[in-house]
């Protein structure tokens, strides 16, 4: 395989809904999942930044879509988690919104990276991500990440269970992951390469 050059991002804003996002045609890939799957290290992971994305011991501190451009032309959206999160009622909600009226609308978005824990994958909200994707037509990298708690008879029965319960979709890809160890993140680079 060649080697392929690194990938690096920089936050270039936040927003609060759909209409604050940049009107142009750049292509994004939006990073979704549960409040506590770490997405957000995941983000700094792929991008060799330990400070792109802020990272906190509290799920749930994604509370904007954030954007960055990266070096290879794309743009990565980083939404804020589902669930989980230490905050109101109407606050929640009203993250859920802009996080659906992004998915719904937004015709710059190509493909998602969908966080899940390893330890507890196919949550119910990553079954309706799967189903809607599908339903539009885009590419999905299931990530499985925090792979490095699970030893590795556990991890690849997790794969195995995981891929053959999304095989019935024609664009879902499933890899380990784990922010912590760098596992699998030139996978997910290679994943991404395709959007640039």
């Amino acid at each position: 395989m060649t080697e392929l050059p690194t990938l690096s991002a920089e936050f270039v804003g936040s927003a609060a809904r759909l209409s604050q996002c940049p009107q142009d045609d750049i292509v994004e890939v939006a990073f979704v999942g549960r409040s506590n799957a770490g997405k957000s290290s995941t983000l700094n992971q792929v991008a060799a930044n330990k400070r792109l994305a802020r990272v906190s011991k509290t799920p749930g501190r994604t509370r904007l879509i954030n954007l960055f451009e990266t070096s290879w032309g794309f743009r990565i959206v980083d939404l804020p988690g589902y669930g989980y999160a230490k905050a109101s009622q109407s606050e929640r909600a009203r993250w859920n919104a802009a996080v659906d009226e992004y998915l719904e609308q937004r015709m710059n978005l190509r493909g998602l990276v969908l966080v899940m824990d390893a330890r507890h994958p196919l949550k119910p909200f990553d079954e309706r991500m799967l189903d809607w994707a599908s339903e539009r037509v885009l590419h999905v990298l299931v990530l499985l990440n925090k792979a490095d708690k699970l030893k590795r008879n556990a991890q690849a029965r997790t794969v195995a269970e995981t891929k053959n319960h999304v095989a019935a979709y024609e664009l879902v890809t499933v890899q380990l992951f784990s922010a912590a160890t760098g596992l699998g993140s030139n996978e997910l680079a290679a994943w991404l390469k395709d959007f640039a």
